[in-house]
């Protein structure tokens, strides 16, 4: 993962936590607003690979225990290790194999927010974080007024407030920081949307992106 991948999921992370006095945020509230963050995907992230060892756990018992009650398995002497059997594809296993690919999601997702916890750590990625905020913090009415502009037949107070939150991230790059190619921070606010929103929020987000790049830089 870039860093400045790592700097918009962060900063993403850390908007959602923040209220509509955007004013009143300092340096140090945005530093511990991401640091806290941190922790809560850490936090939340050990506790979704735990319920999946557990649940890897649970079927391999149900295995051992298909296979010391089965037939085969019982007529044979008490001494004598078991003999593999047959497991008969039914609906119940179509669901264990079903909760062996979510405990391996689980456990890819982990592996990635142990990379994004790494780089919070580091210089570059927490100064880019802040650049995004004061950015935004100082041009909140010119980029609310951007979108409202653009996101035709739409309230932007209706809009999902993650959607909102991945064009004000966009946007604050395209129109204030202007030092990364527009299709690079395009292309990274969608896959933003695609992990974190609806399925019709990427063609959304980017619809607006793309006037926004048209008329205002």
């Amino acid at each position: 993962m870039q860093a400045r991948r790592a700097s918009r999921e962060l900063a993403l992370i850390l908007f959602s936590q923040l209220d509509k006095n955007l004013e009143k945020y300092k340096d140090d509230d945005f530093t511990q607003i991401v640091l806290k963050s941190v922790r809560t995907l850490i936090s939340n992230s050990y506790d979704e690979v735990s319920m999946s060892v557990s649940e890897l756990n649970n079927i391999k018992n149900q295995i051992i225990e298909f296979e010391n009650n089965h037939e085969d398995n019982l007529s044979r002497p008490i001494d004598c290790e078991n003999i593999p059997v047959k497991i008969p594809l039914t609906s119940d296993l179509e669901g264990k194999i079903d909760t062996l690919l979510s405990a391996a999601e689980k456990t890819l997702s982990a592996l990635d927010v142990a990379e994004l916890c790494t780089l919070a750590s580091k210089d570059d990625v927490r100064d880019y974080i802040m650049e995004i905020c004061f950015k935004y913090q100082k041009n909140k009415q010119e980029i609310d007024k951007m979108i409202s502009d653009f996101a035709f037949g739409w309230d932007i107070e209706r809009l999902f407030k993650i959607d909102k939150d991945i064009l004000r991230i966009a946007i604050t790059e395209l129109a204030y920081i202007k030092d990364t190619p527009h299709k690079v921070v395009i292309d990274e606010a969608l896959e933003l949307a695609k992990k974190y929103s609806t399925d019709d929020s990427p063609s959304f987000i980017n619809g607006i992106l793309a006037r926004v790049v048209e008329k205002y830089v």
